[in-house]
């Protein structure tokens, strides 16, 4: 699983999804790429899961760039507690987006086999996408 190295503070608090993406919204490296049309929360877990689905069906052709890293640590109480008594402990990873970040791109293979492997990661991800591609990255 992605995460953090070391990071400054344990537990952050939750803050706001709004807007959108200031960055990572141009595809950069590959040909074609998966990107979000709203807010959200992507664990590492699910981030995995869609690397593995995008591998399986290129079979490791061509090359995967994962543009977004779960760097914001999430907490959870213990099941069956009482309330109160502070915050939970960090329990995993997650990267928050906004509309309009590229997730993954993919660049090697050919157009029909790369929009068949990000449709098959959407799938995995809580958020809603859409392919894109360099030829139509106006849409």
């Amino acid at each position: 699983m992605l995460m953090p190295k070391r990071t400054k503070y344990r537990k952050l608090q939750r803050g706001r999804m709004k807007g959108k993406a200031l960055r990572g919204s141009d595809i950069a490296f590959g040909n074609i790429a998966l990107k979000t049309l709203e807010c959200g929360k992507i664990s590492s877990k699910q981030i995995e899961a869609a690397r593995v689905a995008i591998n399986r069906k290129v079979k490791r052709g061509g090359k995967l760039w994962i543009r977004i890293f779960p760097n914001y640590p999430f907490t959870k109480k213990p099941a069956e507690t009482r309330m109160g008594k502070g915050k939970g402990n960090p329990e995993g990873w997650v990267a928050i987006v906004k509309p309009g970040r590229i997730l993954f791109e993919l660049a090697g293979v050919t157009d029909e086999l790369a929009k068949e492997a990000l449709r098959l990661a959407a799938f995995k991800l809580p958020v809603k996408t859409k392919i894109v591609s360099i030829i139509n990255k106006g849409e």
